[in-house]
């Protein structure tokens, strides 16, 4: 059996507060399940545009045509086709630089997940698996970080502690695997939001079920993140289904991006490993809950 993600330990509360001394709760009636701001958070101001860098060949194509890159959309089709469900190692492009191992304390503790930076009004917001940052039967960590871009031991784009997360309650009730998603805020670093410095995926909702995706993540046995792209099927209806190999323990929570746009190098995440199988009992297989109007709402609740 495939394990995604590892354990998490802490207590099981309404609202917890991601500080490193304790946690402190209040119930919250709206159905999502909410984490208090460390002091000090705050937000900024308007988008800064991401910065550039090499286009990603595999990613779903983006309609229109060639960009200064010299991608169109007949190229990106026809790369997609030629790496469908193969998984390599992902290369440093932005697109891939949006996504980030998470990990305990510090890029020195223990890597478990991998999450990615989702557009907000905040300009703070990451998206992973509800599993890699709340167990139902066990609690909450409160001592993690995200990681952009990590590679072999590097951090390139800054570790970014997480200040406040946002689950649903059936997820913090019972582990339901159609909610197994999770928003994140991570705390701004040198006076700048997350976005501000990598870009980010636009969230889709209801896009359907058979999409061409790529799916970039962080094996716990690595110090480089894989990628692979291919077309995702109806598992059921509340969840998507993909067959890319080598999907291991500390995958959980990988972007299902669809959608590339090859002038903002940026594309629509529409699933994250979790859900059936809390993402899979086979490393070729893996499943997503469903991104739809209740993960919306979690959404609005999480940039409220």
């Amino acid at each position: 059996m495939t394990v995604r993600s590892r354990a998490l330990v802490g207590a099981t509360a309404l609202a917890i507060g991601l500080t490193a001394q304790g946690c402190g709760s209040s119930p919250e009636p709206s159905g999502a399940l909410f984490l208090t701001p460390t002091p000090g958070f705050m937000s900024t101001g308007s988008h800064a545009p991401p910065s550039s860098g090499a286009s990603d060949e595999g990613s779903a194509a983006a309609s229109g045509a060639a960009s200064p890159s010299g991608w169109s959309r007949e190229r990106f089709l026809k790369a997609f086709d030629k790496h469908k469900g193969t998984t390599r190692t992902a290369s440093p492009t932005t697109l891939n630089g949006l996504v980030g191992a998470v990990f305990t304390r510090s890029a020195s503790g223990d890597h478990f997940c991998t999450a990615s930076v989702v557009d907000s009004a905040g300009q703070n917001l990451i998206v992973t698996a509800a599993h890699c940052v709340y167990d139902p039967g066990v609690g909450q960590r409160n001592d993690l970080v995200f990681v952009p871009g990590y590679r072999g031991g590097e951090t390139p784009s800054g570790v970014w502690p997480l200040a406040a997360i946002t689950v649903d309650q059936s997820w913090a009730d019972s582990g339901n695997p159609d909610m197994d998603v999770a928003f994140a805020v991570v705390q701004p670093q040198g006076g700048k939001q997350v976005q501000q410095v990598l870009g980010a995926n636009k969230l889709g909702i209801g896009k359907g079920y058979q999409l061409d995706v790529r799916v970039t993540g962080y094996p716990s046995s690595s110090d480089v993140p894989i990628t692979c792209v291919n077309q995702t099927v109806q598992q059921s209806p509340t969840q998507l289904r993909i067959s890319c190999p080598d999907y291991t323990g500390g995958t959980s929570g990988s972007p299902w991006v669809t959608g590339f746009d090859p002038a903002t190098r940026t594309g629509t995440v529409v699933g994250v490993i979790g859900g059936y199988q809390q993402g899979g009992n086979t490393p070729d297989v893996s499943y997503s809950s469903y991104f739809g109007d209740k993960v919306q709402a979690l959404f609005a609740r999480a940039t409220n």
